[in-house]
């Protein structure tokens, strides 16, 4: 139960999973691994658990509440609903029962109904900060952002230390027009791990309105590691402080390209090219070029005016700027050059070397 309610759920699934194997018949707390199935989309996982539950006793409220999350995975909320108000006549001081129930009425936009039982858990338990948090979405959705800001300060301080609770303050202080307040609140979730990558991209785009490229590439960045690491099997570990090449190169061109991976990395393109590091530019443009949203053909623009840049820089280096030829440019055959094109030769008359002036211009 500590894994859970730290939300960690690949730990939890784990000693869950040894438990119900070691117990069988057991019930208690089933419903938290219910929960923690239903998160992780084990649909069928789910449904042998919520099988064997009811073959175990079918009327205890723990049964109730599994049945209730195996149908609402299915999105048979209507069903669900009933199994969890099932649970609620059998103990009406089941606590997550009234918070499902609230999660399940969000799901049918019914907002009336889902406040009434958010306010049904925290009657129950003032410290119940999902229901806190449940009332904040609720009056979010109604767009009444200062409710909805008080409740999920509310959350916050019962969790201070979930990122969400962070995100939906910094959701809430934007849609109010306090800027600042919502920079805040995104990097207190940004530093308390942002597993979902909420903050990290809301961050992107104000560091980008602000003008700050850098921090809107460390943010831009950061977004593609975590979608990256989201696609490793047990991965719980939040991305590196500082991202060697190796890595880098690694996460641009694993990650699974979407929507806000594709507007990521061109961000990135144009950041790199700017600061004149074009390998690293060239590698998140081509990135794009599988993609099929307009950032591909951005993409491919961005991609040769970097290697006009490119060739543009190497030649200038072989034919550098002035056409001044240093002395040890020249062949072995050419006699070298003084500052005002005196040939070496010392035993030059003095009428020669006035001409040899004249026929050589002095290149600054």
């Amino acid at each position: 139960m500590a894994y859970y309610d730290v939300r960690d759920y690949d730990s939890a699934h784990e000693h869950f999973l040894a438990l119900s194997e070691r117990e069988p018949y057991r019930l208690d707390h089933m419903d938290a691994f219910s929960n923690v199935l239903y998160v992780k989309d084990q649909k069928v996982a789910l449904s042998h658990l919520a099988h064997r539950s009811v073959t175990v006793d079918k009327y205890r409220p723990e049964t109730c509440i599994i049945v209730g999350n195996y149908y609402s995975s299915k999105g048979r909320h209507e069903k669900a609903v009933q199994y969890f108000q099932r649970a609620l006549k059998l103990d009406r001081t089941y606590l997550s029962a009234w918070t499902l129930l609230g999660h399940e009425y969000i799901e049918m936009k019914n907002t009336a109904a889902a406040i009434e039982a958010y306010r049904r858990a925290v009657d129950i338990s003032d410290r119940e900060y999902r229901a806190w948090y449940g009332l904040g979405q609720t009056y979010e959705i109604m767009n009444m952002l200062l409710h909805a800001l008080f409740y999920f300060r509310k959350a916050a301080a019962l969790h201070p230390h979930d990122a969400r609770m962070w995100c939906a303050i910094g959701g809430c202080l934007l849609g109010l027009d306090r800027r600042t307040d919502a920079e805040k609140s995104y990097e207190r979730a940004v530093s308390l791990g942002d597993g979902e990558g909420i903050a990290t991209r809301k961050l992107a785009e104000l560091y980008r309105e602000d003008g700050d490229e850098e921090k809107a590439a460390k943010c831009y960045l950061r977004h593609l590691e975590l979608r990256y690491q989201s696609q490793l099997p047990g991965s719980f570990a939040g991305p590196s402080a500082d991202v060697t090449p190796e890595a880098f190169e690694t996460v641009v061109t694993q990650v699974r390209v979407d929507e806000p991976e594709a507007e990521a990395l061109l961000y990135l393109a144009y950041y790199y090219r700017d600061n004149l590091e074009y390998d690293q530019a060239i590698l998140c443009a081509t990135r794009l070029e599988d993609y099929p949203g307009p950032e591909k053909e951005q993409g491919k623009s961005l991609l040769r005016d970097i290697r006009s840049r490119m060739d543009q820089k190497a030649g200038e280096r072989r034919h550098p700027p002035g056409g001044r030829t240093s002395a040890s440019s020249l062949s072995p055959s050419t006699p070298a050059m003084g500052l005002r094109g005196r040939r070496a030769d010392a035993s030059m008359d003095s009428k020669s070397a006035a001409n040899a002036e004249s026929s050589f211009e002095f290149s600054p």
